[in-house]
């Protein structure tokens, strides 16, 4: 076959088209569900497992929160601007959030608090499921 098949004219039909409008882009990210990125939530447990050793020394506070609160604020400010795309004014609300719970002197991780912010930011996703359903 050489050529390709010919269709009269009386069989040929025109088939309307509909050119649609692009969608408008919208800011929502894939992981709008969490609305602290995984990351920021990953430093937070980081820097505040390191009040376990600061638990006893009181005289070391005078250091170590303002530290604790620049080590989360900084970073998750950076994550969620650059990597999650929120606006400045809600990056800088969720880097103060975290930042103060990091600073907050005794690890809170463990706590129902930690416990619901971790289930809060989605940083279950990061490791993946272990169990079938």
């Amino acid at each position: 076959m050489s050529a390709p098949p010919k269709i009269p004219k009386d069989e040929a039909k025109e088939i309307p088209i509909e050119v649609l409008p692009p969608e408008p882009e919208s800011s929502a990210n894939p992981t709008d569900g969490q609305p602290i990125h995984a990351l920021s939530a990953l430093i937070l447990v980081a820097v505040d497992s390191l009040w376990a050793l600061f638990d006893w020394a009181p005289p070391l506070w005078i250091v170590t929160i303002p530290f604790c609160f620049a080590a989360v604020f900084l970073p998750t400010l950076l994550i969620q601007r650059s990597l999650k795309r929120d606006s400045t004014g809600r990056a800088l609300a969720f880097a103060t959030l975290l930042g103060v719970l990091a600073a907050v002197p005794t690890p809170i991780t463990g706590t129902p608090i930690g416990l619901a912010l971790l289930a809060w930011s989605g940083l279950g996703k990061l490791f993946g499921r272990r169990f079938p359903r």
